[in-house]
This record gives C-alpha cells, sequence and structure tokens, in this order.
C-alpha cells in the first residue's frame, strides 16, 4: 500500500510519525512523509521518502508563543501563517500523495488532506496527537479552563471545531484568490454520517494518561498509545555530557524544546537559581531557544540528546508541555514539572498534575523562583516519584506503532480496497 503522511509543525509533531512510517514500511508499505524542510535529516536517516514543506515553524513558534494561551490569537497565528506559505503546501502535499492510496494527516492539515483524499477518492485516516476533533465532557477544549460542567466542557469543544472549519475555509479562499488558483470546494472530516470513506481517528497518546472518553459520539476513536521506537541504549554521547553524568547525583533535565520566547533570559535565570537554592545539577537542552552560558560541574548547557537515552538518568524533568516532550518524560517513569508556553500544553500539563506525575502546572508568565523551588520540592516526593514510576512502566509495555498499524490496515481491509504494492 502506499501511503502518505501529512504533518506540520514542531519536532513534536514530525517525531511520532518517523516510528510509525518505519513501522508501516517493515510491514511491506511504501511511505512518503511530508514535513517542514528543516526535518529531512530526521525523516531521511531513517530511510523514508521525504517531501519537504514550506514554512518557518521558528518563526510560527515564536508568534504563537507571544499569543500565550489564547484561543482566538493562535487560530490567526496558524490561519496567518497558512495563508502566507497555502499556495506552496498545495501544491508540495498533492505532490506527496500524488500515488497514495491512503492519506494520514494531523491537525493542521485536517480540511486540506481529507478534501484531497475526497478528490482521489480514496480513505484518510487522522492522527492526533492532542484531543482536538472529539468532543466531550470529561475536559474542555485544550486551551480552555476545565469548567467543572460536563456540558460546558462538551460545548468548547464543538465550538472551537467549528471555528476551526471556518478559518479553514476563510483562510483557502484567502490563499486561492492571492495566487489565482481555481475555484475548490472543501470537505470537513469527522461527519457521522459520510458520503465519502469515513475518517477513523487515532489518538496517539497513552490511556495512562487520557484514557478514551465514554461519551465520544463519534463512532470511529481509538486510543493507540505513544508512537515510540523501542528503546535504545547505544546512543554514545559527547564526551562532555558523559563526564557531566558522571561527576555528580543525576541531574534535573530542562527542555523546552521547540519554544522561542521572548522571556528566555528571564526564565534561564530562573532555572538556574532555582536549581542552586534546590542543591540541584542540571542538563539545559536549549533547543531553538539559544540561551547559552558557559557550563559549570553543577550546569551542562547542550542544544540536544535522545530523550530516551537522557531522561532515565535524570532525577526528574522541567518542561513546555509539548505533546512529545511529554511522553518522553513519562515514559521515563520520572517526575515531570511543567511550565506551560502555549497551545496544548495547559492541558498536558494538567493531565501530569491530574495523574500524579508532577505538581501543578506553573504558567511561563507566572514563572518565578519561589513557585518554580517549590515545584521541585514537592516532584521529589515519594508520592509523585512512585506514580511516576508506575506511569513509565505501564507505557513501556504499550506498542502504540503497533495498535496504530494494526488498526490502518483494518480500515483499509473493511473497506475492501484493492492497493497497489
Amino acid at each position: 500500500m502506499n501511503i502518505t503522511i501529512l504533518t506540520y509543525g514542531s519536532r513534536g509533531d514530525v517525531q511520532p510519525f518517523v516510528p510509525l512510517s518505519v513501522g508501516l514500511m517493515n510491514r511491506g508499505h511504501n511511505v512518503t512523509l511530508a514535513a517542514p524542510a528543516r526535518f529531512k535529516n530526521l525523516v531521511e536517516e531513517n530511510k523514508i521518502i521525504f517531501v519537504p514543506l514550506a514554512g518557518d515553524i521558528e518563526d510560527l513558534s515564536r508568534k504563537l508563543n507571544d499569543s500565550g494561551y489564547n484561543f482566538i490569537k493562535q487560530m490567526n497565528e496558524l490561519r496567518n501563517h497558512a495563508i502566507e506559505i497555502g499556495a506552496d503546501i498545495f501544491r508540495q502535499t498533492e505532490i506527496a500523495s500524488q500515488n497514495a492510496d491512503l492519506i494520514i494527516h494531523t491537525f493542521a492539515h485536517a480540511v486540506g488532506a481529507h478534501t484531497l483524499a475526497r478528490e482521489k477518492n480514496i480513505p484518510d485516516i487522522h492522527i492526533q496527537t492532542f484531543p482536538m476533533f472529539t468532543p466531550t465532557g470529561d475536559y474542555p477544549n485544550i486551551t480552555m479552563p476545565n469548567f467543572r460542567n460536563r456540558f460546558l466542557n462538551r460545548l468548547s469543544h464543538m465550538v472551537s471545531k467549528k471555528l476551526f472549519f471556518l478559518s479553514a475555509q476563510i483562510g483557502f479562499e484567502q490563499v486561492r484568490r492571492k495566487a489565482k488558483l481555481p475555484k475548490r470546494k472543501l470537505f470537513i472530516p469527522f461527519d457521522e454520517n459520510p458520503l465519502h470513506f469515513q475518517t477513523p481517528i487515532l489518538c496517539a497518546w497513552s490511556p495512562s494518561i487520557l484514557p478514551a472518553s465514554t461519551d465520544w459520539s463519534y463512532p470511529q476513536i481509538h486510543v493507540t498509545g505513544y508512537y515510540f521506537f523501542p528503546l535504545n541504549d547505544s546512543y554514545s554521547p559527547s564526551p562532555e555530557l558523559d563526564s557531566f553524568l558522571k561527576a555528580g547525583k543525576p541531574p534535573i533535565c530542562i527542555s523546552f524544546g521547540s519554544m522561542v520566547n521572548k522571556d528566555a533570559k528571564r526564565i534561564d535565570e530562573i532555572v538556574r537559581e532555582s536549581l542552586r537554592q534546590t542543591n540541584n545539577r542540571g542538563i539545559i537542552l536549549s533547543g531553538w531557544g539559544s540561551v547559552q552560558h558557559e557550563s559549570t560541574n553543577d550546569l551542562l548547557y547542550i542544544e540536544s540528546a535522545p530523550h530516551d537515552w537522557l531522561l532515565p538518568k535524570c532525577r526528574m524533568i522541567i518542561h513546555h508541555g509539548g505533546a512529545g516532550t511529554t511522553s518522553a518524560g513519562l515514559r521515563a517513569g520520572i517526575p515531570n514539572i511543567v511550565v506551560p508556553f502555549t497551545a496544548d500544553q495547559p492541558f498536558w500539563g494538567g493531565r501530569v498534575y491530574a495523574v500524579g506525575a508532577g505538581p501543578k502546572p506553573i504558567l511561563v508568565k507566572h514563572l518565578s523562583v519561589e513557585r518554580l523551588v517549590n515545584a521541585i520540592v514537592q516532584a521529589e516526593s515519594d508520592v509523585i516519584r512512585r506514580r511516576a514510576q508506575v506511569i513509565g512502566q505501564d507505557m513501556r509495555g504499550e506498542d502504540g506503532v503497533e495498535n496504530a498499524i494494526r488498526l490502518i490496515e483494518s480500515y483499509v481491509n473493511e473497506l475492501g480496497i484493492r492497493v497497489k504494492n
């Protein structure tokens, strides 16, 4: 089967689809993965066909950070970004899907990819790394506070879903006129009685942190577990990292991943002082944040290191709450302190707290030395540490990639679609 996967965003939006692609390829399928151009090496080093997509993801990250926790502002930034690169994206996704028997897509591609599948008369599957198109009363839309009312929680999902689809339609029309593209009818996925193949939703997270909701009305929703490669301890660290880990007690890892924040210097100073006051060593993964200081015996700055190798060697992790970093921190079985910046991050910080794997999240705008010191002290408690270990053990026993592949193949087989090998 020829499968095209369309995703967009930061590393956390791309990383899960690399092990999924490899798993599908090991089953004999041909996979093409389309993602932002900066992830070319990540994808191609795993022998996956890669189609680069336009757009400056670092710039988008900066704008989303500046929009904070406001859903409307976030949607506006996403729409403006999409309008700017929309004509290129349409062309690139069509190239990526040219020979596809099945299109798999994520949040940013939901409408465009489903429309393309309808036009090609092939099935599509939606994979989400955060709950977006699955209304429930269990929790609100990811950018909103818990209303403590099931009706209002569900309503927040329904409103945000309609706003997303409306924004997609308005944005496409602006792109079409700007680029002088022909008119095109857009199709919205997730109809309960579709004329086309019904679009299943695979939820790429662990039921240990967010179980399936009992009031999901859409019939084709499955919680598969996270998509990881098997744990691999063969990574060879730099001499600097190796020496640091051997030089003292296990450090706290600080990783704000792809977040580009105008207050990066203030955040760094708070982290450094909090580590000093709690007598902890720290490894700071600078990522796109680019704040760097000279390393000491107690503090090491490096750009990145594989989470699955590094985190089990750390005592806890402080991070932004992105889906990818949250999954890695929980899988490692260590306490997680979440400092959300934007988008779905407050939601995952709330889930970490709800399952007992970390203290209450601290919004980045409220971050202070006092608050972070208190969070570190709480995270070092036996209760949180034991709970984190249990969740980590549960997650290491899950096989999200295998579950997803089984559902993907079952769906296509049920449709009786003849596919090309």
